[in-house]
């Protein structure tokens, strides 16, 4: 098997995901999985597609992760991970599409518009 390439985004985070055949080491940015994500919460939303699909020990994952914040930089990763593991097995797409992990959340934040505080407040009115 040669490496699988796959990218996630999740607001303004972007990541690229490379899957190769391995002993379930995560690295991410040149960085160990552990000192990435120190939350507990970060660290099940990066493996929840590996361990759904049982595989948490048969992949060496390398992870480029750029933009964002760190939630937004662990989902990302979820997303890749699991277009990954799409891509490896047909039969785990119907255990992770009905979790909702193969769906790209499109939420952005809006522009600020100019003559306005922020994208929908307003500088206070004054009638008088």
């Amino acid at each position: 098997m040669e490496t699988i390439h796959k990218i996630g985004r999740r607001k303004t985070a972007v990541a690229r995901v490379y899957l190769s055949k391995g002993k379930g080491n995560i690295t991410i940015n040149k960085r160990e999985f552990d000192n990435y994500f120190t939350t507990p919460t970060l660290r099940y939303k990066v493996m929840q597609p590996l361990v759904m699909t049982e595989n948490d020990k048969n992949f060496d994952i390398k992870v480029n992760v750029f933009g964002g914040g760190i939630t937004g930089q662990a989902e990302a990763i979820r997303l890749a991970i699991s277009r990954a593991m799409c891509t490896l097995n047909d039969e785990n797409r119907g255990i992770l599409k009905p979790e909702g992990l193969l769906t790209r959340d499109p939420r952005m934040v809006e522009r600020k518009k100019f003559g306005q505080k922020k994208a929908r407040k307003k500088f206070q009115f004054s009638k008088r």
